[in-house]
């Protein structure tokens, strides 16, 4: 499989799993989106994705098109964390679903998952803060 590909083994596989990442994650703000995430306990794996994209974010051409890029973005940066995390990107009511694209989206996430990682590998310090 090509190193850019995401393969269903990066999803987020139930309700079960985003639960854990609501109940016992830890939060990651930016200006248009949250990010839950929690570590896993597998020694291999490597990051899962999941995404909530309600409908006070729009009619479902513009839910579709947010995942699209979200899905997009992580497929692209993939390399930046190779540890196992479950992460769920659940969307602000101030997002505008018209206005959303690969700048935007990179603009707020590749801070966000730096600090991210720099946490996993260090000690978890309190994330609840905006970066």
């Amino acid at each position: 499989m090509s190193p850019l590909g995401w393969p269903k083994s990066r999803r987020l596989p139930d309700s079960k799993r985003f639960g854990a990442c609501y109940d016992q994650g830890r939060k990651l703000f930016t200006r248009h989106f949250v990010l839950f995430y929690l570590k896993r306990d597998e020694a291999e794996g490597s990051l899962r994705l999941g995404l909530t994209v309600s409908r006070k974010v729009g009619r479902a051409v513009w839910r579709n098109r947010v995942r699209r890029v979200l899905r997009e973005f992580f497929r692209l940066h993939q390399s930046m964390i190779d540890r196992p995390i479950d992460i769920v990107v659940v969307p602000k009511r101030n997002l505008d679903p018209k206005s959303i694209d690969m700048a935007l989206v990179e603009q707020e996430f590749l801070p966000a998952l730096t600090r991210l990682d720099r946490e996993m590998a260090g000690g978890m310090s309190d994330a609840r803060s905006p970066c």
